[in-house]
């Protein structure tokens, strides 16, 4: 693999270029949201450090993805963003006198002749820095502690936010070149596991490659690595990271993703260690994801492509000896959501399952996902430059196939071969795709092209 050499930094010429105009149109979003909410200022909020239980130690901080859509500063908590229309943008930036904990440097990068920034070295000397007209303003964050809201009344009003989070589905220029950079630094992870993997390492040691190579700690990455040998395959969510080696290595799936600026990659392949079988399930749910790839474009319901997918999958049960009938009857019965029982994907942006994905418009009406689908996360109609998500998966999971047993489903399952695929767990395959309007750009096969 040749070596990284993606500039992530706040000197990115590229960012630097489409700063401005991401930012246009976040303010006209924040217009649009103030108006309709008869307010006058907005108070987007950082976030604050959150303790444990009975503990001084703080979790790792996770900022407000409203606040990180106005500025690239995921390190900056008690922090504000205050936007008021026709004036310049202040940024209230926290920077305590410690000793402790490492303390943010001074304001610097692409960013910051956007902003009026004011350093306060005491979070009571934000107040100073806000609007005198409080009950003006609305807030936007997480606030646990009300003194965090200095007196503003209208946290989170519902009207405002819907507006901002059904804004959010359509990714900006700027917001593109971060996660085609998030992508790079994913898949140049991916590259390293997978090498860490045939060297028959263990699950501890293969998360280890990755972090390195994506230049990330755990605290950094989007969301916990799911690093997953043999059988622990057909955990959703498995994130334990056994420290050996299994005797035998039979299969591995990683589900990993990084970010660059706080905008997030969601990478996942799957690989096995010489069982023909196994290959071959790869390789038909390989062929089966680039399918519906291909279908992504502006107009198109996602809950159809789901539903789809699901037809799909029951072609791959019969043509891999794991079921029998037709996809139709599959579907009805519950066979294809025993071995898929996720959503085929979800909305991606600042957050790995971005907010909005179930919205039907800005008023904040929702689209419910297709009965008997309950974990389907998008179920929009796709717009151009949404990046979302396309993961199909097959997987042995004992719990939900055997709640086919006593029901008209068992007599099409293959019993035997789900016995053969047990020890390697599943199987699932992810893009992170663009929509454009007659078709999608594949961010996550791009990064993969240009890093192998």
């Amino acid at each position: 693999m040749r070596a990284m050499k993606f500039d992530f930094s706040d000197k990115n010429a590229e960012l630097g270029e489409l700063y401005p105009q991401h930012l246009e149109t976040v303010r006209k979003r924040h217009d649009h949201a103030l108006e309709q909410a008869g307010a006058a200022h907005a108070v987007i909020f950082s976030g604050a450090p959150k303790y444990a239980f009975l503990d001084d130690h703080d979790y790792p901080f996770r900022p407000n993805p409203h606040f990180v859509s106005w500025a690239p500063l995921i390190r900056l908590p008690l922090s504000y963003i205050v936007y008021t229309p026709g004036e310049k943008t202040v940024l209230i930036y926290y920077q305590p006198h410690d000793y402790w904990h490492p303390v943010p440097g001074a304001p610097d990068g692409y960013w910051t002749a956007q902003f009026d920034i004011r350093v306060v070295h005491n979070v009571d000397d934000v107040a100073e820095h806000l609007p005198e007209d409080r009950d003006r303003c609305i807030a936007v964050g997480e606030f646990d502690d009300d003194a965090h809201a200095f007196g503003i009344d209208r946290v989170n009003p519902t009207t405002a936010v819907n507006i901002l989070h059904y804004a959010r589905g359509p990714k900006t220029a700027y917001e593109l070149a971060c996660m085609r950079l998030a992508s790079r630094r994913g898949v140049a992870g991916h590259l390293a596991a997978a090498a860490a993997f045939r060297d028959n390492m263990s699950e501890f040691a293969i998360n280890q490659a990755y972090c390195e190579a994506t230049r990330h700690i755990d605290n950094e990455l989007p969301y916990s690595n799911i690093i997953a040998l043999n059988e622990h395959g057909a955990i959703l969510h498995y994130t334990d990271l056994d420290r050996e080696a299994p005797v035998e290595l039979r299969s591995f799936l990683i589900d990993a993703g990084a970010q660059v600026h706080g905008y997030a990659s969601d990478i996942t392949r799957t690989y096995g260690n010489g069982d023909t079988q196994f290959a071959e399930l790869i390789e038909r749910m390989e062929t089966l994801e680039l399918d519906l790839v291909s279908r992504v474009k502006a107009g198109v319901d996602y809950r159809d492509l789901h539903l789809e997918t699901h037809k799909l999958i029951a072609g791959v049960l019969v043509d891999s000896d794991l079921a029998m009938g037709n996809a139709e009857t599959l579907l009805a019965t519950g066979v294809t959501s025993a071995f898929m029982p996720h959503g085929v994907g979800h909305l991606l942006g600042v957050q790995v399952h971005d907010v909005g994905g179930f919205m039907e418009n800005e008023s904040g009406a929702t689209i419910d996902p297709p009965s008997g689908h309950p974990y389907l996360r998008l179920t929009r109609v796709l717009e151009e430059d949404m990046v979302l998500t396309i993961e199909p998966g097959l997987y042995i999971i004992d719990m939900l196939l055997e709640n086919l047993r006593g029901t008209p489903a068992e007599t099409h399952v293959n019993w035997n071969t789900v016995d053969q695929l047990r020890p390697f767990g599943g199987v699932r395959v992810e893009d992170n795709v663009r929509v454009l309007a007659d078709g999608c750009e594949n961010l996550t096969r791009d990064a993969f092209a240009e890093l192998l």
